[in-house]
């Protein structure tokens, strides 16, 4: 409603415009106009972050232009489950229904799971619970960064992880307890994953692994090279959310980089990254995702955040938010 009034505010602005300069191309500039801004303000966008030590819970900053980004006051969810009652690296999307859907890494080593609870508005959750995904593998050392992903198609959600299965692969420079690989499972309800299963070997320990999806049969996999003598972010590309990909790119962000999160404006990507020896978040610009610029210096990201992901919202859905948190 609210936007309906809106736009005829702008109409009435224009045809007033109109009469006013008698050219009758004001009209069109100024509807065209109107509709642009509309477009560009029907959504916001929301950034799940937590603080270090990990043992207070999900927090949440939010963009209108995805460039300036301000912290929603509080903790939204403290975590209660997993051996460590931690919460690192919260990844969340909306289903289709409007739920929000939102894992998270319960500890460092010794776990065989993630952590798990839902919300329709980001204020009343759901009972957490751990998803033991990867405990038909009891060598497992860890399950780090489980990051979601909708696949609208098949209306599921994919969960992507990095898993250390020591010996499983060749040890390159890593320790046997750090060789991580990605995995994945794919579930409908959140109470039903299918079984593990290797998700993307580049040949050398990787995590933090993001999908972006550009067209039907087009997908972007942003994942960090966790090797110690990189530590960066790359991209490698495939025709289905499930691969397979290419091998991966040159690095595009600087050493010390992880955490990678994607979000679109026009036609242009935005991907963030936590660049954590230098405790604070870095930033790249790309069409093609070949050719990247830094607007590391172009964006704000308050002191203290670390890693999550980005998501979509409505304007109208992040104002509620905000009012509710005052």
């Amino acid at each position: 409603m609210q936007q309906k009034k809106s736009i005829f505010k702008a109409l009435l602005l224009c045809y007033s415009r109109l009469f006013s300069a008698r050219l009758g191309g004001v009209l069109w500039l100024c509807v065209m106009s109107m509709i642009l801004t509309t477009s560009c303000q029907r959504h916001a966008f929301l950034y799940t972050s937590f603080h270090e030590p990990a043992n207070q819970g999900l927090r949440l900053l939010y963009s209108q232009d995805g460039y300036h980004w301000d912290s929603l006051p509080g903790i939204f969810l403290q975590p209660e489950v997993g051996p460590d009652k931690i919460m690192r690296d919260p990844s969340m999307v909306q289903g289709p229904d409007g739920v929000f859907h939102l894992v998270w890494t319960l500890a460092w080593k010794g776990n065989h799971g993630f952590g798990y609870a839902s919300s329709k508005d980001l204020i009343h959750w759901s009972e957490q619970k751990v998803i033991p995904i990867m405990s038909t593998q009891p060598q497992t050392v860890n399950v780090w960064a489980p990051e979601l992903f909708y696949r609208k198609k098949n209306k599921d959600f994919l969960v992507v992880w990095a898993s250390t299965i020591p010996f499983k692969f060749a040890k390159g420079i890593e320790d046997e307890d750090n060789n991580h690989r990605l995995y994945y499972s794919i579930t409908k309800d959140f109470k039903h994953f299918s079984s593990p299963e290797l998700y993307y070997d580049p040949g050398y320990s990787s995590i933090d692994a993001t999908l972006v999806q550009r067209g039907s049969s087009d997908f972007v996999l942003v994942f960090k090279d966790n090797t110690r003598n990189e530590r960066d972010i790359k991209v490698a590309f495939g025709k289905s959310a499930l691969g397979p990909f290419t091998s991966s790119s040159k690095a595009f962000t600087p050493m010390y980089s992880e955490g990678p999160s994607v979000l679109k404006t026009k036609d242009e990507y935005l991907i963030y990254y936590d660049w954590y020896r230098q405790g604070r978040f870095g930033a790249a610009r790309t069409r093609d995702f070949k050719h990247f610029e830094d607007i590391t210096n172009k964006v704000v990201v308050p002191k203290g955040h670390k890693h999550g992901t980005i998501l979509p919202v409505s304007r109208r859905f992040l104002n509620k938010l905000k009012a509710k948190r005052r």
